[in-house]
């Protein structure tokens, strides 16, 4: 089975070499895409969230035991505390699909069920809260309530059905787990397991702090405009300007880092803290340090570092492989062919709506800008609601984890289950709307 995948691998590698017009100025052009994205994600968000949820991973499974991950994420315990836990973790956690992963896998690994499990792995990027009030003030107030509300229900939902559809093969899983040795009793007490965790998920929260990229810039020969940065880069950035009326270009800018003066972030609660985010996630850096000092033996450590390590070699290279593959189809691609699919309320524009949301890749916020823009050029309401219930939650990258960590299997019903309730629930909402 390995050897036809490597050769699956190889033989796809081949013919895309072979085949692929470079010499194409729009296929030329998506490779120049697909590097800038990467680059995009390498420098804004890889250290700043994908890192700190590797360590928090890795945490999970060296320092938690299996038992205290059973009791209240695992197949016996209380469904309504799990649920309820598992499907509001956005709140607290407000990460990208991306960035989810590693914690997904930590506590799937250590016996979470598989249900409270998906519920967790689709409400961490899915219930943003800031993301639900601007989507309210930016799209509409009917949209904030509707991605709100629907946001909460799929992750009970899909958690339940992923449950159902799978409790043969999670009861052998459960069988087998049951069946490894029991680990050692934490020498420590709860309340330093508690306070050692919450100040590591408070580094991940400060350090990939909301960023509105709502930015006014000032250009050296004097002129200046009012944008939205959609990437940014170390020698440019790519922005959609607001217009007279306040509405954002259908267009990306692109601006040379050498024509611009300075760019200022729009005031708020929001930006402000964003502008110490690094002294804030320092100043957490350190409470871990310092605890990780006076709490922890030295193997411990060396235990939790190799986790770490495992969960990056596992997770990272999968990351980087699809963020490419997305810049790449996105400059094939362009939004604008998009809107032209996702007019109207009919199934197919918001099945299209909801599997384009599977695949793209969203940083936290982003999806806004990107759907106000589709909606300015056409998109309907219920194709809109359709991605932001689908976007945030999936993406091409965090898909190619998933196949990773779970099997194709459950990432395909995952996936499904996703794409159908989004068009379902994006039928409903156009028509009502």
């Amino acid at each position: 089975m390995k050897d036809a995948k490597k050769f699956a691998w190889l033989a796809g590698i081949f013919l895309f070499a072979y085949f692929i017009p470079f010499d194409h100025p729009k296929v030329s052009d998506a490779i120049l895409q697909a590097f800038r994205l990467l680059q995009w994600y390498a420098v804004n968000h890889t250290l700043a969230c994908v890192v700190p949820a590797m360590f928090i991973a890795g945490a999970i499974s060296t320092f938690l035991s299996q038992a205290s991950v059973t009791r209240y994420l695992g197949p016996r315990s209380n469904r309504t505390l799990a649920y309820g836990v598992a499907s509001v973790a956005g709140i607290i956690l407000a990460v990208c699909s991306c960035s989810v992963l590693p914690m997904f896998a930590g506590i799937y690994s250590m016996g979470a069920g598989l249900g409270p499990a998906s519920a967790f792995l689709y409400s961490g990027p899915a219930i943003n809260v800031l993301a639900i009030f601007l989507s309210a003030r930016v799209l509409g107030f009917d949209l904030g309530v509707a991605r709100a509300v629907g946001a909460v229900a799929f992750a009970v939902i899909i958690g339940l059905l992923m449950h159902t559809i799978f409790r043969r093969s999670e009861t052998k899983r459960n069988e087998a787990l049951m069946q490894l040795p029991e680990a050692p009793h934490s020498p420590r007490p709860l309340w330093k397991t508690a306070l050692f965790f919450g100040a590591m998920i408070a580094f991940l929260i400060f350090s990939d702090w909301y960023n509105t990229n709502d930015v006014t810039i000032t250009m050296k020969d004097g002129a200046w405009i009012e944008a939205n940065i959609r990437y940014s880069r170390p020698e440019a950035l790519e922005v959609q300007e607001y217009d007279a009326a306040g509405r954002l270009a259908t267009d990306l800018r692109h601006l040379s880092r050498a024509e611009i003066q300075t760019v200022t972030p729009k005031p708020g609660f929001v930006m402000t803290v964003h502008a110490w985010k690094w002294p804030l996630a320092g100043a957490m850096g350190l409470v871990v340090a310092l605890m990780s000092w006076r709490w922890f033996k030295r193997e411990e450590l060396k235990d939790w570092m190799k986790a770490t390590w495992d969960f990056g070699l596992m997770i990272v290279p999968l990351l980087f492989g699809g963020v490419f593959v997305t810049g790449f189809i996105g400059g094939l691609m362009p939004e604008k062919y998009v809107a032209a699919w996702v007019g109207g309320n009919s199934i197919a524009s918001n099945f299209i709506a909801a599997f384009v949301g599977m695949i793209w890749y969203f940083a936290t916020l982003t999806e806004i800008p990107i759907v106000e823009m589709l909606m300015r050029l056409g998109m309907g309401k219920g194709p809109a609601l359709a991605l932001l219930l689908a976007g945030p939650a999936l993406s091409l990258p965090s898909i190619l984890v998933l196949n990773k960590i779970m099997g194709f299997r459950k990432t395909f019903v995952f996936c499904l289950l996703t794409v159908v309730l989004s068009t379902v629930v994006g039928v409903v909402f156009g028509a009502l709307a």
